[in-house]
């Protein structure tokens, strides 16, 4: 995700049986996503492109369209507005 320019946190999850330091839960900062002043269509589209990007985690060419894309959006909706 982080080569697509999507950034998330690992988390553990209820009932994990990783060590605390190999976790496989993500955690998606929707604060930080409502603050820009995104709403649901926004939150669909990010969804989209999450998907796209663990359906073919090899495909570069796709990561960086995807994150030409997460660019475009952080621009529409930049975090300090002037």
């Amino acid at each position: 995700l982080g080569m697509a320019g999507i950034t998330v946190n690992k988390n553990t999850i209820p009932r994990e049986t990783m060590s605390p330091f190999i976790t496989s839960g993500i955690r998606i900062g929707t604060p930080a996503m409502t603050t820009r002043g995104m709403k649901e269509n926004e939150m669909n589209i990010i969804g989209e492109w999450i998907y796209q990007v663990l359906k073919d985690i090899k495909n570069e060419k796709l990561f960086s369209n995807i994150k030409a894309e997460v660019k475009k959006l952080c621009e529409k909706f930049p975090i300090y507005k002037n």
